[in-house]
């Protein structure tokens, strides 16, 4: 069975997400104290792991067009690094 194509609207909030997932992966490694300050380091590194998770599966559609995606690309490397 073929896939759908993704609408202009799903793309934008696919991006968000993206955005969001990219954010979280930068605050857990900044160790942000506003957001999984109840986490160890192993929880912090699950946490980022599925994030990067999300952010790979999603970079992997290739219909993005035009969209910047610097941030998810270095929050995925940055993640990688962390997580080792």
């Amino acid at each position: 069975m073929a896939e759908e194509a993704r609408t202009d609207e799903l793309k934008a909030q696919n991006y968000a997400a993206c955005l969001d997932g990219a954010k979280v992966i930068t605050a857990v490694i900044d160790d942000d104290d506003d957001f999984c300050n109840d986490l160890d380091t192993a929880g912090k590194k699950a946490r980022v792991s599925r994030s990067m998770g999300y952010l790979v599966d999603m970079m992997a559609l290739d219909d993005w067009g035009s969209e910047d995606m610097t941030k998810i690309k270095a929050a995925i490397s940055a993640g990688t690094t962390f997580v080792g």
